[in-house]
């Protein structure tokens, strides 16, 4: 809105109408007093100032709003016909008057300078408003950044205790490991001598005793392997730095370890060139004992057990991932053509103490495949199965060429 301030109300009249006629607001005051009061009431855009009034002058108006912080910036454009001369021009721009007009007004050029005016205050507004909003927003974001940074101060002390109680648990484990290895396998190893002793020396002659004598020495051995075997998976949280690894070399070293059984069953093992990968040895070495053990256990005894271990590159983390020559990944398979298993019991056979034999004729302790399942996924890898009942399996494992 434009405020004319004139002591002749004639002058008001018309001046109030060539504004209208362009859409401008307009409201007015007959005095400098007048004037003052209004402009503390209402925010005017553009001031038109009579130079020459009773009481307050033009001049006395604009100097008392210059020394207002809420005032000082609206534009004042006194309009005289009597102060023409250069020293009264001086003086209105001197006092903070933006354009100083004489009469007789040329309309055309007047309701020019008054528009340009209305548009540079509309777009101090816009541009105050838009301040204040930036204003708000770096605010919100820097007391969002302190939460931020306070709460990942938080996180961090509450990781640093858990690491030292991971650390402190971890020291427990390998003590609980060193007893378990220790004071459990000492006395098993004591009752297994000693029920040794008694048969050899007096049972020689009681074939039932002699049975009983041998069904405590067998449970003392599986009890022997199940400690053995929860030693081992439970040193699978340990940190190891993994190295380059030759699984060929991996798979030869267990083959040799296996060659009296593979012998004593007749087994064919055949395998293709394995690749070189970045892996813990002997926890590369544990899956394929764990795996060929198996095949060599549950081949069955109708025919000649063969068992198959195969790779080939491929493109990306998965089972089912196309080969290439250029892919970052490795498909290891094992398969052999013993009694299967039907793949609904899929889930279960990675879970540790999961067993889907009948353990009176295929022994053991129900850990091998979930130790080598937590191998793969330490090496960020998969492993999956494919079988059915009386057609074999196949273990499929899944790693990366390089550790990251």
């Amino acid at each position: 809105m434009v405020l004319i301030v004139d002591d002749i109300r004639a002058n008001i009249i018309a001046l109030k109408k060539t504004l209208e006629l362009h859409n401008i607001d307009v409201d007015s005051a007959e005095s400098g007093e007048e004037a003052l009061k209004k402009i503390l009431k209402t925010d005017y855009c553009l001031i038109i100032m009579d130079v020459q009034m009773p009481g307050l002058d033009g001049f006395e108006v604009v100097k008392i709003l210059s020394g207002n912080i809420r005032t000082k910036d609206i534009p004042v454009i006194f309009l005289s016909a009597l102060n023409t001369e250069k020293k009264y021009i001086f003086k209105g721009y001197e006092t903070g008057a933006v354009e100083y007009i004489t009469k007789p007004v040329d309309s055309d050029l007047l309701i020019l300078k008054v528009k340009t005016f209305i548009k540079i205050y509309e777009q101090q507004n816009e541009l105050k408003v838009m301040k204040d909003l930036l204003s708000k927003e770096i605010k919100i974001r820097k007391e969002a950044q302190d939460n931020l940074e306070i709460k990942i101060a938080e996180r961090t002390k509450e990781l640093v205790q858990k690491n030292e109680e991971l650390e402190l648990r971890n020291h427990e484990l390998q003590q609980f490991s060193w007893v378990v290895s220790h004071d459990l396998n000492e006395p098993i190893r004591k009752i297994q001598i000693f029920i040794k002793i008694i048969k050899d020396l007096y049972l020689k002659a009681d074939d039932k005793a002699i049975d009983y004598v041998d069904r405590t020495i067998k449970s003392a051995e599986r009890m022997q392997t199940l400690i053995t075997d929860l030693l081992a998976y439970s040193r699978l949280s340990a940190q190891v730095k993994p190295e380059k690894t030759d699984l060929n070399i991996v798979l030869q070293e267990v083959l040799g370890d296996f060659d009296y059984l593979i012998e004593r069953k007749n087994a064919t093992i055949k395998n293709n060139e394995l690749p070189t990968i970045d892996s813990i040895p002997s926890q590369m070495r544990q899956v394929f004992q764990n795996l060929i053990g198996n095949a060599l256990k549950f081949s069955g005894n109708e025919e000649k057990a063969v068992i198959e271990i195969t790779s080939e590159t491929i493109l990306e983390k998965s089972i089912e991932s196309p080969t290439s020559p250029e892919g970052k990944f490795c498909r290891i398979t094992v398969k052999d053509n013993g009694i299967g298993f039907d793949e609904i019991y899929l889930d279960r056979i990675f879970i540790i103490f999961q067993s889907l034999n009948d353990r009176q004729s295929y022994e053991g302790t129900g850990i091998g495949l979930a130790i080598a399942k937590k191998i793969i996924e330490k090496h960020n890898g998969l492993i999956t199965a494919k079988s059915k009942v009386g057609e074999g399996a196949s273990f499929i494992i899944v790693l990366p060429l390089k550790y990251e």
